[in-house]
């Protein structure tokens, strides 16, 4: 009998178990890692790989403190790995940005118009740099004033850039038009790295270019600068030069570190200003990584004193330049009228970050 008493309690146990195991919703488990070739689970922010692109100018020191200082890692945790893509031009940026292969970074004005009219998929969310440009005249070219440009042959970056815009604004200030001829002033393309043997094989006469080409090209005795960042157009050199841009895709997935960007690059701008001389070597040391080579410290001091470093940003400034973009034709099936740049400087992060939020 206690045999059969003991078989029947065990009985019991088992069915009761059954049952409750039946009736037991199951808690989802945490993804693991997928095999060797398999694809990739779904990342929380604090673990994804964030890709900054950036320009190979003294202009875009507050990207290069940033990175230096590790803000954006600080900022996003040491979870987040970040990729820096170097660029020599904003029209390369701006097509890197539209079609995902970066997530955010630092370009100029103009480019990124032109881009965003025809992609609308990335905003402007913060300044970083103000001005920063100047028009340099080949040595013994009997250029003194944007007058005698007219039948010459001046270079800027690349076409459509903001160098061109302003190029084109002190051109129509001083009644010169622009044409392939001895009538006017032919515009043609050169990379910054290339202006200074253009110059001195006298290919071409004049060049408007960013920080640190046309104090290097002065310091070096090749050309002269007869107008300084803070007599170029619009607004004698307050005017957006470098813009901190975000895909729109980054953006919706990842708003808070968008701010948290927006907030290392102010941080950056206040480090720079205060700190100058320890700035110095940290701008040379992200140049070395972008270009392979340094550049010579007093160089870049010199450079930065032709720039201002600023969050903000002016939306009439980049209206204006768009405005000659359209004129210019790199900006197509839009008319001055109908121009909408509401969507593309957002400035609601950027203003959060100044309230302290």
């Amino acid at each position: 009998m206690k045999k059969q008493g003991s078989l029947l309690l065990a009985l019991l146990l088992v069915t009761v178990l059954v049952l409750s195991a039946c009736g037991k919703k199951e808690e989802p488990t945490a993804p693991t890692a997928p095999a060797a070739g398999g694809a990739a689970a779904p990342q929380a922010p604090t673990a994804s790989t964030v890709r900054i692109g950036i320009f190979k100018n003294v202009t875009h020191a507050a990207g290069y403190v940033a990175l230096e200082q590790g803000l954006f890692q600080k900022a996003w945790g040491d979870k987040v790995k970040i990729e820096v893509v170097g660029f020599d031009n904003g029209s390369d940026f701006s097509t890197a940005l539209a079609t995902d292969q970066i997530d955010l970074g630092y370009t100029g004005p103009g480019p990124a118009t032109n881009q965003f009219v025809k992609s609308k998929n990335f905003r402007i969310v913060s300044g970083s740099t103000n001005g920063g440009a100047v028009l340099v005249a080949a040595k013994d070219s009997g250029i003194t004033s944007p007058k005698d440009l007219l039948g010459k042959t001046v270079a800027i970056p690349t076409k459509g850039s903001t160098n061109e815009i302003s190029l084109r604004l002190l051109l129509q200030q001083n009644n010169l038009k622009i044409t392939t001829d001895k009538t006017g002033v032919n515009i043609i393309a050169r990379a910054p790295a290339d202006t200074m043997v253009a110059m001195r094989q006298k290919e071409i006469d004049a060049t408007l270019v960013p920080e640190p080409w046309g104090t290097q090209m002065e310091q070096e005795g090749v050309g002269k600068i007869i107008v300084d960042w803070d007599k170029i157009p619009p607004n004698n050199g307050n005017y957006p030069l470098t813009l901190l841009a975000v895909s729109d895709k980054f953006l919706k997935d990842h708003r808070e570190m968008t701010k948290q960007a927006i907030k290392a690059n102010a941080e950056a701008v206040d480090f720079i200003k205060k700190n100058p001389d320890k700035s110095y070597e940290l701008i040379n040391n992200r140049l070395k990584a972008l270009s392979g080579k340094g550049m010579d410290i007093n160089l870049i001091k010199a450079s930065l004193g032709r720039f201002s470093l600023t969050t903000d940003v002016s939306k009439e400034a980049i209206e204006e330049m768009a405005k000659v973009s359209i004129d210019a034709g790199y900006i197509k099936d839009v008319k001055k009228e109908e121009l909408d740049l509401s969507k593309f400087v957002d400035l609601t992060l950027l203003n959060e970050v100044k309230a302290g939020k």
